[in-house]
């Protein structure tokens, strides 16, 4: 059987491993598990490929210093335990990569570093650096300060976003499950599915929500979520079991390979798409929504009919039709307490009655994402 060479021809790889793959039965962090996983990336390096690890596990390492039996619920204790956990993960990981003659570099992120422009553009220069170093990123959300990361998911969507980042050539998640089925895994006559040219046809698939160990937090629909951050960005992805991560990487035909369906966009694109929440919402009339959708055109207030949300000038707002369903969300320039005197008003009216510096794009079409229809 032949190889696959969206993962052959692949000269940068991001690897995403969740908490329910280095893990014992007893919630701790398995040493072998660990182990064998820095020995297939240390293989990989060694063939002339450049790495980055996108690794869970923090949280799940601090559990039993801390003499906690299970992953906590309140807040607090998860940030507790990822304080004392992410030193003793990165630590594991330097001692296993330096048996390969290999050096780890910790990189933590929050939602910021990959929202706000100015911090992408600095993560994207450290990354740059450390491969060019030849180190191997450990790169973890920063589980002990941000509290949206730990109540919100795990690493799947922060896995896309990075592979984006660093223009990786291919992604591989790596998780308790050797791929994506076309149902529950566990039910009887469940198959797996071995490629997916296009994730529309996902539609009638039934996929689990949570992991099986207990100890992570996502399950395949964040691995779903961060597919499409990844394939939608012309990066393709593997998804498999940590135990087959050697014959992934090695371009065997295991698991589920989502071919690349879309182009590298611009970077603000991407994160507007799949790493803001939105401020608040403008509507649009019907005529601004075939603007915006088929002509590219920027927003302009006579198109707006409402507005809703607290939101200031650059943040996110969502454009939602007269229908109330969202088809574009973009960076806004306005206060919300500035729309209502701007809502239906041509931009010669507003010039002339309000002054020429309110006489542009509510929203401008390069700081604007379209949705799929």
């Amino acid at each position: 059987m032949s190889l696959r060479p969206e993962v052959t021809g692949a000269r940068r790889v991001v690897v995403k491993v969740g908490s329910s793959s280095l893990t014992t039965v007893d919630g701790g962090i398995d040493p072998a598990r660990l182990s064998a996983l820095v020995d297939v990336l240390a293989g990989v390096r060694a063939r002339g490929t450049e790495v980055v690890l996108v690794s869970s596990g923090a949280i799940a390492a601090g559990l039993a210093p801390l003499g906690l039996s299970k992953r906590p619920k309140a807040l607090a204790a998860q940030q507790a335990a990822a304080s004392v956990g992410q030193g003793l993960l990165v630590h594991r990981y330097t001692e296993e990569l330096a048996r390969h003659g290999l050096i780890a570099g910790q990189v933590l992120l929050t939602v910021d570093d990959v929202t706000r422009r100015g911090h992408y553009r600095n993560a994207t220069q450290t990354f740059s650096t450390l491969l060019e170093l030849g180190v191997i990123p450990i790169v973890n959300e920063n589980d002990t300060v941000a509290t949206s990361e730990i109540r919100f998911g795990d690493n799947d969507r922060l896995a896309g976003l990075v592979a984006h980042l660093v223009r990786a050539d291919l992604l591989v998640l790596l998780s308790d499950v050797d791929g994506l089925y076309d149902a529950p895994p566990s039910q009887p006559g469940s198959r797996l599915i071995s490629e997916v040219a296009d994730l529309g046809e996902l539609a009638g698939v039934k996929v689990g929500a949570a992991g099986a160990a207990g100890v992570g937090t996502g399950g395949m629909v964040t691995k779903l979520q961060a597919a499409r951050i990844a394939v939608e960005a012309g990066i393709p992805v593997v998804l498999t079991a940590a135990p087959f991560a050697a014959d992934a990487l090695a371009g065997e035909r295991v698991g589920t390979l989502f071919h690349a369906t879309g182009k590298r966009r611009p970077t603000r694109l991407l994160w507007l798409e799949h790493a803001t929440e939105p401020a608040g919402a403008l509507t649009l009339d019907a005529g601004a929504v075939r603007a915006v959708r088929e002509r590219g055109a920027s927003l302009l207030a006579a198109g707006i009919t409402g507005a809703s949300g607290d939101f200031h000038a650059g943040d996110p707002v969502d454009l939602v039709g007269p229908d109330g369903n969202a088809v574009a969300r973009g960076l806004v320039n306005v206060d919300a307490d500035e729309v209502p005197r701007l809502l239906g008003r041509s931009t010669q009216e507003i010039a002339t009655e309000i002054g020429s510096s309110y006489a542009r794009a509510i929203v401008h079409r390069d700081d604007m994402v379209v949705f799929s229809a």
